[in-house]
């Protein structure tokens, strides 16, 4: 099966810089990643239907890192290990992680990922760019 799949980019609420910015996710995703992330995610959508169908079947197959949540009543998620690249000459390479939310009505269309960087200008790129995400198995 492969593991890459195409996503374009996209600006959302800017909900998710409030949560990175918070002590104990810098912590957590510090002991899960193995590096402290950049404060803020970088949103895509898959590209195709075909990459949707990928990215719900990569949530089934692929082994996730947990993120645990702690007593305040923050969720807790899962992390899938990925590059990124653009889809125009892809040789620039990013390393992160999807942060998957455990949310009950978190978008199923919406991928969400961490770097040691800011991602948009590592890359180069900007909202409605694509970029190819390639998982770790």
């Amino acid at each position: 099966m492969s593991r890459r799949i195409e996503g374009v980019i996209f600006s959302d609420l800017g909900q998710a810089s409030k949560f990175m910015a918070l002590d104990w996710v810098q912590e957590a995703l510090r002991e899960s990643l193995g590096f402290a992330p950049y404060p803020a995610t970088l949103n895509l959508q898959p590209s195709t239907p075909q990459d949707a169908r990928l990215w719900e079947q990569i949530q089934r197959d692929v082994a996730a890192a947990p993120l645990a949540s702690v007593p305040t009543g923050f969720c807790s998620a899962r992390l899938y290990f990925v590059s990124l690249q653009r889809l125009a000459d892809g040789e620039e390479t990013v390393r992160g992680a999807v942060l998957l939310p455990a949310v009950v009505d978190y978008p199923k269309d919406k991928i969400e990922v961490v770097a040691q960087v800011r991602i948009k200008d590592a890359l180069s790129v900007k909202d409605g760019d694509r970029l190819v995400l390639e998982f770790d198995d």
